[in-house]
């Protein structure tokens, strides 16, 4: 038996439950179907068949959903810090136990190479353990003293709050919004991808089996502007933490400007990976390659520009569509694949559609540019070369395995090209000359920059972006900022005099 026919038949093992009762919400501890009585169905990229049913909530779940979360908030949030710290370790500890199971049904259900969703799983589990750890000290404040005062800060949790979710790795993404505000003392409403929802079901049932109280994690699927929407107008919930698309981040801010609610968003990007000719040429060669067609190019960090000196222009980008075309494309859950299938036929008509595009601009497609032949909603690698920057293919975000190819003359240059855009997430810069780094950072206008690497994600530090790629940052101390509140409490330390008012 291959590895491939082995992981299929783990894979129909793990999917038997939800073909029978399909995937259910979760509010309040229980397991329920859409009050509506609505389903919908989440399919296979790979080849397009139904995976199972999925409950199709909408403002009556999520209002129900939202008084769960409201009702077990005084709970949690008086649980000691240390308390929260040991169960959301065993929550921890519970996706290391099902990591495979997490995996395989993570890449059927996305498309993603399950050679990177095997990771994803455990990259969920260390963000958890991350902020399990900090959640006695989430709290904490400074002392600041001043003339006749004692002034004292905290922190407070801010309240129920709505997390929504993307399709692409969206295990890992939920772990990383849901644990530090479990860890704050906030209780959730969860809104998964409607692409994507397996993974978010898996996740709430290890939870509340490591000993999660019942009511502090609610899970509502559904439609975006159904289910999506009643949760961003809620009174009950306080904040919105969404990673998606800028469109859609400034849909839910316009939703919960009439309640005020306070919004944290990573949205999208047109990251440049910028390569001068002093660099090491080879390791920018495989870091242009990995972070634009790893994880089929479907995440916000992936350098969809590239911005190449003139002088080494020609050969790179010639070494660059050689490496494209050996790119390995099958099927998710085969550990030898390298790009699966998109994650739905009308993201796969979007990216196509760039096809079209990049030859009415004049830009080459110097490799792929087509469909393989096949079911699953499957794309080559594309490169595309001869391009300007105010072309669509440079501006838009195409969010797939798609390179834009740029050059520029000298470092005045590549900076006007790589700042030329509405977006602002990443930047990769590779040089070797360091004062060169040094003013090119400073400048860049982007929330996230690495110099001479790929994106190597380091939990303490601010994750975020600038512009239309997002509001807000994650990470470390940063999570703790959105989901609770300061508060500051002076103490008069002297009998400090009062002025009168009224008096003799």
């Amino acid at each position: 038996m291959t590895q491939l026919s082995e992981n299929l038949q783990k894979l129909d093992g793990f999917l038997a439950r939800f073909r029978e009762t399909g995937i259910l919400n979760q509010i309040g501890g229980e397991a329920l179907p859409a009050a509506s009585g609505n389903w919908f169905d989440t399919l296979s990229p790979t080849d397009g068949s139904v995976i199972c049913q999925v409950a199709r909530g909408a403002a009556d779940d999520i209002d129900r959903a939202a008084a769960a979360a409201k009702a077990a908030f005084p709970g949690w949030r008086d649980l000691g810090g240390t308390e929260r710290r040991k169960i959301l370790h065993r929550v921890a500890d519970a996706i290391v136990a099902r990591a495979e199971e997490i995996a395989l049904c993570e890449a059927w259900d996305s498309g993603q190479p399950l050679r990177f969703m095997s990771k994803a799983a455990l990259r969920g589990a260390e963000n958890f353990r991350f902020f399990a750890d900090k959640a006695p000290s989430a709290r904490d404040g400074k002392a600041l003293p001043s003339g006749g005062l004692m002034n004292i800060t905290g922190r407070v949790p801010i309240g129920p709050v709505g997390v929504i979710t993307p399709w692409n790795t969206p295990f890992m993404l939920s772990t990383w919004k849901i644990a530090p505000a479990l860890a704050a003392g906030c209780t959730i409403v969860h809104k998964p991808a409607e692409f994507s929802p397996l993974t978010a079901r898996l996740l709430v049932e290890m939870a509340e089996e490591a000993g999660l109280p019942k009511g502090v994690w609610n899970l509502v699927n559904g439609m975006g502007e159904e289910a999506g929407k009643a949760l961003t107008e809620h009174p009950a919930i306080k904040a919105i933490a969404f990673v998606g698309e800028s469109r859609t981040g400034s849909q839910i801010m316009a939703q919960g400007a009439a309640s005020l609610k306070r919004v944290h968003f990573e949205l999208g990007g047109k990251n440049p990976v910028i390569v001068f000719a002093d660099s090491d040429l080879e390791r920018a060669l495989d870091a242009a390659v990995f972070m634009i067609y790893s994880l089929n190019g479907e995440r916000c960090t992936s350098s969809s520009r590239l911005l190449i000196e003139q002088g080494i222009a020609e050969e790179f980008e010639a070494r660059l569509a050689e490496r494209a075309n050996k790119v390995k494309i099958g099927h998710p859950l085969d550990p030898a694949t390298e790009i699966g299938p998109l994650i739905h036929p009308t993201h796969l008509d979007k990216v196509c559609s760039y096809f079209d595009i990049a030859k009415e601009e004049g830009a080459v497609i110097a490799a792929g540019g087509e469909r393989p032949d096949g079911p699953g909603w499957f794309v080559r690698p594309t490169l595309f070369t001869g391009a300007n920057n105010q072309m669509r293919i440079a501006q838009e975000e195409i969010f797939g395995p798609v390179l834009t190819a740029l050059r520029f003359a000298d470092e005045a240059e590549a900076l006007q090209i790589a700042n030329d855009t509405d977006y602002g997430l990443t930047a990769y810069l590779w040089t070797s000359d360091v004062t060169r780094a040094m003013r090119m950072t400073e400048r860049l206008e982007a929330g996230m920059i690495w110099v001479n690497s790929e994106n190597v994600r380091h939990l303490p530090t601010p994750f975020g972006g600038v512009k239309a790629s997002g509001i807000g940052r994650d990470g470390g101390d940063w999570s703790f900022e959105f989901f609770m509140e300061q508060k500051h409490i002076g103490f008069a330390t002297g009998p400090n005099k009062v002025p009168r008012l009224g008096g003799e």
